[in-house]
């Protein structure tokens, strides 16, 4: 079963995606999403100039023989560009063994080890009451856990605010939007939006709220200490990540539960946060995390150490990562919690899924393989768009975490 073809393609239904299809000489085919927010071509170019030379006439039954080809045949390793690559390659791969196995992905991962996959929908608004009101719709829905966000007064371009409902997309056309950051505002105003929601739907659910790394370690501390009353599910990306040690004084000072890792690229960027128990879910995804094959090795570690997963599935993903998350959220013993945004129609018509919501639970679809595709002529339809994702500053100019 040798590859015989290996496509790139790019296309923009609302936002900008770039997808791996393989096929090999007896005509199976498989995807990967090999999309980097922000920084699409560069993936593209990586795997179309320097990539695709290597794969043509390669066992595609050989998935980890392939992956570790690619990467420590490499001299230079990780980064996000060559992860994320290296992504699309492994999740197209995972694709066609289970297609010519003749079953949904799952089975060969293990087997189911859950029916459902419990998932968090994103509740917004410019003002808490807002916010608590778009809290309700979700409930309304079924959703069993809800992400609150909410702008903060003196702010401009607060993280998790949008317009378009379920779906926050803060990447724009043209060069980056500035935008203005307080953290004392954020700080003073934050715990009133949980409050809020509590008072008015009280504990029956799962709280969640994302801080974007904009907080230094104390001051995550001090949030995460002052929030437990609300009894979050987990606080996300409280303070950068590049200094896995940074976690260590976060805990020492709050039992709110800890997420972070979706911009990680490889186990290295959590092994800390995990063997020390610095985190509670590891927010890693498919697509920038190496793939299913790598994703894997950093959930294996993660259950030893008591961290479940919480899979990073905003639409920058497409629903390639989706379909190849829900495989994954299906079999593995620790699964925490799976992120949710439902795509544009747009989206969903390029590429054809199988996986389905209902009443708080993604299920991922039973076709053989990944359970989705792309439909070639449809993305055609939506050529690549320049876009940037935001930049934030203080009020004294300076640059901040966005």
């Amino acid at each position: 079963m040798r590859i015989a073809e290996v496509k790139v393609i790019v296309t923009s239904p609302g936002r900008n995606f770039v997808t791996v299809k393989i096929t090999t000489e007896d005509g199976l085919t498989g995807v990967g999403d090999a999309t980097l927010n922000g920084r699409e071509l560069a993936v593209a170019t990586y795997l179309t100039e320097h990539v695709r030379p290597l794969l043509l006439g390669r066992d595609a039954r050989r998935i980890e023989d392939t992956w570790q080809y690619l990467y420590r045949g490499a001299y230079w390793r990780r980064g996000p560009v060559t992860m994320t690559a290296i992504a699309g390659i492994d999740t197209a791969l995972w694709d066609i063994k289970a297609k010519a196995a003749g079953v949904p992905l799952y089975e060969l991962l293990g087997g189911r080890s859950r029916d459902r996959i419990l998932v968090y929908g994103h509740a917004q608004g410019a003002t808490i009451d807002e916010t608590v009101a778009d809290v309700g719709r979700f409930l309304d829905r079924g959703y069993r856990a809800v992400r609150a966000q909410t702008a903060v007064p003196g702010t401009q371009g607060t993280y998790g605010i949008g317009s378009d409902g379920d779906r926050y997309e803060p990447a724009s056309s043209g060069l980056p939007e500035e935008t203005l950051w307080s953290t004392a505002d954020y700080l003073a105003h934050a715990p009133t939006l949980f409050a809020a929601v509590r008072d008015k739907y009280g504990f029956d659910f799962h709280l969640l709220h994302d801080v974007h790394h904009r907080l230094t370690p104390i001051e995550a501390a001090g949030l995460g200490k002052a929030v437990e009353p609300y009894r979050l599910f987990c606080l996300e990306d409280p303070t950068p990540a590049e200094d896995q040690s940074a976690f260590r004084l976060v805990r020492q000072h709050t039992t709110t539960p800890i997420a972070t890792g979706e911009v990680f690229n490889s186990i290295f960027d959590c092994q800390q946060l995990i063997t020390e128990r610095l985190i509670d879910y590891i927010r890693a995804t498919v697509t920038h995390a190496g793939g299913i094959t790598h994703l894997r090795r950093i959930l294996a570690l993660a259950e030893l150490y008591g961290v479940r997963s919480g899979s990073h599935g905003a639409t920058d993903l497409s629903p390639v990562c989706l379909a190849a998350a829900l495989h994954v959220d299906t079999a593995i013993p620790n699964f925490g919690i799976q992120e949710y945004m439902p795509h544009t129609a747009d989206t969903d018509r390029v590429f054809p899924h199988g996986y389905r919501f209902s009443g708080g639970y993604l299920y991922p679809g039973e076709e053989p393989g990944l359970g989705v595709d792309i439909d070639e002529d449809a993305a055609a339809e939506y050529p690549y768009e320049p876009a940037y994702l935001p930049v934030a500053r203080l009020h004294d100019g300076s640059m901040h975490d966005w």
